[in-house]
C-alpha cells in the first residue's frame, strides 16, 4: 500500500493567502509531537508566529503544501541556493491523522525529484521527535552530524526555542553525484 501512495504525492505552491492555514496546520502537527512525548501540549505554539513568517520570506525559501490525490495533507519549507546547491529542508509536517501511510516517504522522493542538482541537504529536528530521527536517518539516508544542546548551542539562532532543554539533531544528506540521487533508502 505505502508505494501506491508514495506515487499519488504531489507537492503544490503554497500562496500568501494559504499560509495562514499551512501555518496553523503546521503547528498543530508538531504540538501533537510535543504532546504525545511530554503528555502535556505546548504552552505556545511551536514554532511561533514569528519564527514561521522568517521562514516563509527567507532567501531562497518555497513553500509547498504535501497533497495526496490532490487533497492537503502536509506541507514543507525549503531553502534553495541555485549557487551553491547546498539546501535546506527547514520544516516538514505530515499531519497526524495521515501518518504511517507513506506520505513523508513520497514527499521526500518528490522533493528530490524537483531539485536534483542538489548537492546537500541538511535539517534538524527536536531530540525526543523519534518518528523524525527515525524516518530523516532510516527512510531518507541523512546522517546525524550534529547534536546542539546546553553544552553545545547551535551558532546560528535559537532552534531549541519552546524546545525542552533547547536540544536539537542537525542532519545532513550529502550526494556523491548529485545527479543520481537514489531516493529512499532500501529502495
Amino acid at each position: 500500500m505505502r508505494s501506491v501512495v508514495k506515487d499519488r504525492i504531489t507537492l503544490a505552491p503554497a500562496q500568501d493567502a494559504d499560509l495562514a492555514d499551512f501555518r496553523r496546520d503546521l503547528q498543530d502537527a508538531f504540538a501533537a509531537g510535543f504532546t504525545a512525548a511530554f503528555g502535556a501540549e505546548p504552552e505556545a505554539p511551536i514554532p511561533s508566529d514569528a519564527e514561521l513568517v522568517e521562514f516563509f520570506h527567507a532567501p531562497g525559501a518555497v513553500t509547498y503544501h504535501l497533497l495526496l490525490d490532490g487533497a492537503r495533507v502536509g506541507g514543507v519549507v525549503l531553502t534553495i541556493d541555485a549557487a551553491t546547491h547546498r539546501n535546506s529542508l527547514d520544516l516538514f509536517f505530515v499531519s497526524p491523522k495521515h501518518h504511517s501511510r507513506g506520505i513523508g516517504s513520497g514527499a521526500w522522493l518528490a522533493i528530490e525529484g524537483m531539485y536534483p542538482e542538489t548537492a546537500a541537504w541538511e535539517t534538524h529536528t527536536p531530540y525526543f521527535e523519534k518518528r523524525n530521527v527515525h524516518f530523516y536517518v532510516n527512510k531518507c539516508g541523512f546522517k546525524i552530524v550534529e547534536f546542539y544542546n546546553a553544552h553545545h548551542p547551535d551558532p546560528h539562532q535559537g532552534a531549541g526555542e519552546g524546545i525542552p532543554g533547547g536540544e536539537v539533531f542537525r542532519f545532513q544528506k550529502v550526494y556523491a553525484d548529485p545527479s543520481a540521487h537514489s531516493g529512499l533508502n532500501g529502495e
